[in-house]
Formats: C-alpha cells, structure tokens, sequence
C-alpha cells in the first residue's frame, strides 16, 4: 500500500510532537527543579488546577493523555510529599478526587508566574494566527484520536 501525502505529512507531524514532547518536558524539569517537582508533577497541579471540577485519577489521566497507572503513580508519591490529598467521592466509593494541597498551589503559582515570560519568549517568533491554527490542528487530532 503506498502512502498517502498527508500520512506522510501525518507521520512528520507525530514524530515532531514526539521530539517536541521530550523538550518541553525537559524544559519543564528545568523550571520546576527549584520548587522540588518535576515537569509531570507540575502537568498533573496543572490538570487539577485548571479543571472547573474535581478530578479523579482515571480522569486525571485522561486529560493528560497518560495511563491510570502512571498518574496513580505520581498521585501516591505527591500525597505523601504533602502536595496532593485524596476527597472523598460520592459518585463512587473507591475513586478518591485528588486535591491540591495549599503547599502545591503555592508552587503552581509560582511555576505560572515563572512560565509567563518562558512562554511570551517561546511565542514570539509565532504570529497569532500561527498559533492558534496550530492549536486547533492539535486539539482536532487529540479529539479524533479519542482524548479530550
């Protein structure tokens, strides 16, 4: 079977996320080394933070794209270095929501204030409309693959 031009520019695109991907996580270790966290814990205060909801951790995992193991793995080792706590859920009786502790959203607001001129920087080269378009593709790819 011969491949098309956009799979072929479909396959690009994965391996450019895919590379991107290891940058901003390494970039985002580099910003959260100093309040003790790593880029993944701050992604998972970002994904609660940022939810109108409480969350639990298959859900968690879901906006992030991850696996429930993985997240459940952050999620034990974040309650016991004090940054999250588990509610309980009365929509089910052993999925707990995860709660950010006042400790973490200290951090997370410093992380965002700190990310401010990060980002301002990374965008500048980037026209608005470059970057919503860019936005938009992502978001229908992660929809039509079945994440939120």
């Amino acid at each position: 079977m011969k491949e098309t031009k956009s799979g072929m520019l479909f396959t690009q695109l994965t391996l450019g996320v895919f590379k991107l991907s290891g940058i901003l996580s390494n970039e985002g270790d580099q910003m959260t080394r100093e309040f003790g966290i790593t880029s993944s814990r701050w992604k998972i205060l970002g994904a609660i933070t940022m939810s109108q909801t409480p969350l639990t951790v298959p859900q968690i995992g879901r906006e992030m794209g991850q696996s429930r193991q993985a997240v459940q793995r952050l999620v034990d080792v974040m309650v016991k270095d004090g940054l999250l706590t588990l509610v309980d859920n009365p929509n089910h009786k052993r999925a707990k929501y995860i709660v950010v502790t006042p400790k973490a959203e200290e951090i997370y607001q410093k992380l965002y204030q700190k990310q401010i001129p990060w980002a301002d920087q990374c965008a500048a080269e980037f026209s608005v409309e470059e970057l919503e378009t860019t936005l938009a593709v992502i978001q229908k790819i992660s929809q039509n693959l079945g994440v939120k």
